[in-house]
């Protein structure tokens, strides 16, 4: 390898050497080589970085092949294609998995089942400072299906040095993202509101609650409505408890009117360890915490009166982590902060596929 005064990630790459074509079996081919079928297509017969085999001198003869441009791999780097399949192989964590070989130098990684997606973002962040590398995932705490690509990694030369590769596999060892299974809660859930206890107003708040579960792969085990009287709210907490309910979602009376009274009736219910408020837009008034089941400690949310308004709030940002067995404190909550703003973009709602909630 030569040195390069633009330093260590220098896009100039090594020299190669023209050699006989019968003399470049093992060899790296340093450029692709086309291939020309008139009428028919073009494109390339031997890409970059192919190592020449036996097999390939007769159809390299038939493009007209006499000598190639190849680069001979010292003992001190590695091809693209085996750097990248160590790397995959050290990225993976559990729930992680290589989605095959390289194509042109990259390899895939994929869900190896349904879950939530995560990263150590610092470990993530020194291995791409390691010269020569590189690896992009997508956003952490994004619910993903079995089959879905999560990130990419390849070398960023033809050749790596083998010392930067090996620097690179001990920051990934043991693998720095995963895929954590969701669990299958069966949640109960408490609308309140005066007009909707009173049959004025037709409850929308259920539908919804339960559509966002059932994408998880949880389920609604009851609902109760009751007025914006704390008793009440309190009331039917503990009923749904005492079913087997092993979240709760209270819906609406969040806010500072004096009749709302939501929180108070979760508090009244044995609510502990409760965070109220966030620094995300939708779902300011949200409220986090813990109730004692049965069984032991069941997560509770309260969730504004705008998850009936709005396609996407701070629900859809913590749910799947609460799924996930995570739990929230208010420093939890404060990192919400980034990405925190809905831009309600024209056109539609495009979450996950938008920042919304991707800088906590």
């Amino acid at each position: 390898m030569s040195d390069y005064a633009c330093g260590d990630q220098c896009a100039a790459g090594p020299a190669g050497r023209l050699v006989p074509l019968e003399e470049a079996v093992g060899l790296v081919l340093a450029h692709d080589i086309t291939e020309i079928v008139p009428g028919r297509s073009k494109g390339p017969a031997f890409r970059k970085g192919h190592v020449v085999r036996r097999e390939d001198l007769e159809h390299l003869a038939r493009l007209g092949k006499r000598h190639l441009y190849v680069l001979e791999i010292g003992p001190d780097q590695v091809h693209e294609d085996e750097a990248a399949r160590a790397m995959a192989r050290a990225l993976a964590g559990e729930g992680v998995e290589p989605a095959g070989p390289p194509a042109e130098g990259k390899v895939t990684l994929v869900a190896a089942r349904d879950g939530l997606f995560e990263v150590d973002v610092e470990r993530l962040t020194a291995f791409n400072l390691v010269p020569e590398v590189m690896c992009g995932t997508i956003h952490r705490h994004t619910p993903v299906k079995r089959g879905q690509a999560l990130a990419g990694t390849r070398a960023i030369p033809l050749l790596i040095r083998r010392g930067n590769l090996e620097q690179a596999l001990e920051v990934a060892g043991g693998g720095l993202m995963w895929v954590r299974s969701l669990r299958p809660l069966k949640a109960g859930v408490v609308v309140t509101g005066n007009e909707v206890a009173a049959g004025l107003i037709e409850d929308r708040f259920a539908g919804i609650v339960a559509d966002k579960l059932e994408a998880l792969g949880g389920s609604v085990m009851g609902v109760r409505i009751t007025p914006d009287d704390r008793a009440a709210v309190a009331g039917a907490i503990r009923s749904l408890l005492a079913e087997g309910a092993e979240m709760v979602i209270t819906t609406a009376g969040m806010s500072v009117d004096p009749d709302d009274v939501t929180r108070l009736g979760i508090a009244d219910a044995g609510g502990f360890d409760l965070v109220y408020g966030s620094p995300v837009l939708p779902g300011a008034m949200f409220l986090v915490g813990m109730l004692r089941g049965p069984e032991g400690e069941v997560p509770v949310l309260g969730v504004p009166a705008c998850a009936l308004f709005h396609p996407t709030t701070i629900l859809d940002l913590v749910l799947p982590r609460i799924m996930a067995g995570e739990r929230f404190d208010r420093a939890e909550i404060a990192r919400l902060a980034h990405g925190g703003y809905c831009q309600n973009c024209a056109g539609g709602c495009r979450f996950p596929a938008c920042g919304f909630g991707r800088g906590s």
